[in-house]
């Protein structure tokens, strides 16, 4: 198969774009990190109790990383989930591009993956790495975790064990239900490949990027997918996005839940965090947008909305019935409409 990209580029091109961090000496830098690995393990029984789903003991254990590891995990992890894609698009074309242009191609498009990389590696608190093709693993970016805590003065400690909750959240999802990791890569690849466009339909997307141009600046824009999708292909993006919804607010509902008995300035750290997002700068909120994290944002809201109004109609074990079968997840429509879900469900 044609290289298109190439992420051993990519990697490298991202690790030299990346900012170093927040300035810690190497005995607070160690500190750190064995703090965030011993909240970790402490957050994993209040978890449990509050979503009632336990991960299963051979679950991998978190990994506290820094921001170089991050691109690392995300270059291979990007790689094994474009691969359709990319044989889609070598099955499509007529004719095989020279070794020359493949070469310089790749060059390019790993710089600009490196680039978009660099940037998201700075933005990133945790991340359950579901890993096609690799071993899934909970990732905790230490070096942002750090700058976010100094930024909204944080209690360091309770600031790393909200973190902590959330991305625990986020593990047990995905290792207490046995489908979901299938389930989301799968979507993930069907979209993906779909997205592809044949010849045909090559100059169709481009005129398209004139008109939807103002889209992605939009409170509603998905980032720069708007430029080229079809209806049918928003359609797909909208189950998928109704998923992550579900995946983010449930996240920021347990963590909030087990805050108060746990982590002692939850209501300030929360506060002062959606402040934060609120704060960015105009260069940043501009990339956000364009990569689509504004509407990464919105999962967190919409989702949380979901799942307390579920919670508040049939209780903890009723919401779970969520994680019963693909069936059984929110549609598009369901995510901002929590009374369709339980009549669909639970009749």
């Amino acid at each position: 198969m044609p290289n298109y990209v190439d992420w051993t580029f990519a990697k490298s091109a991202g690790a030299r774009l990346v900012p170093p961090g927040p300035d810690v000496s190497p005995e607070e830098a160690t500190q750190v990190v064995e703090e965030i690995r011993e909240l970790a393990a402490m957050a994993v029984d209040p978890v449990a109790a509050t979503s009632r789903l336990t991960a299963p003991g051979d679950a991998p254990p978190p990994l506290v990383i820094d921001r170089p590891t991050w691109i690392d995990v995300n270059a291979d992890s990007m790689a094994a989930m474009l691969d359709p894609a990319l044989e889609a698009v070598a099955k499509r074309r007529d004719k095989e591009p020279s070794g020359l242009a493949q070469a310089v191609g790749s060059k390019i498009t790993g710089t600009e993956a490196g680039g978009m990389l660099a940037f998201l590696s700075t933005k990133v608190l945790g991340q359950y790495d579901i890993a096609p093709g690799g071993t899934p693993a909970l990732l905790l970016v230490a070096p942002n975790i750090v700058h976010t805590e100094r930024e909204i003065k944080a209690v360091p400690r309770d600031f790393r064990l909200w973190v902590c909750l959330h991305e625990e959240t986020h593990r047990v999802q995905f290792t207490a239900v046995p489908w979901l990791r299938e389930h989301i890569i799968d979507s993930a690849r069907t979209l993906a490949v779909d997205l592809v466009p044949d010849t045909t339909e090559l100059r169709e997307r481009v005129e398209q990027i004139a008109t939807q141009l103002p889209k992605v600046f939009s409170g509603d824009s998905q980032g720069l997918a708007e430029l080229v999708i079809t209806p049918e292909q928003r359609e797909q993006m909208a189950k998928v996005t109704a998923v992550m919804s579900l995946l983010e607010g449930h996240a920021d509902v347990v963590m909030d839940d087990v805050g108060p008995a746990h982590v002692p300035t939850v209501r300030a750290i929360r506060r002062r965090f959606t402040e934060r997002r609120k704060g960015a700068g105009a260069v940043d909120r501009l990339l956000r947008r364009l990569l689509g994290l504004e509407a990464k944002m919105r999962q967190y809201r919409d989702g949380a909305v979901f799942v307390r109004s579920v919670q508040e109609q049939v209780g903890v074990e009723g919401f779970n019935a969520v994680w019963t079968s693909p069936q059984t997840l929110p549609t598009p429509l369901e995510i901002t409409d929590p009374a369709a879900w339980v009549r669909r469900v639970h009749g």
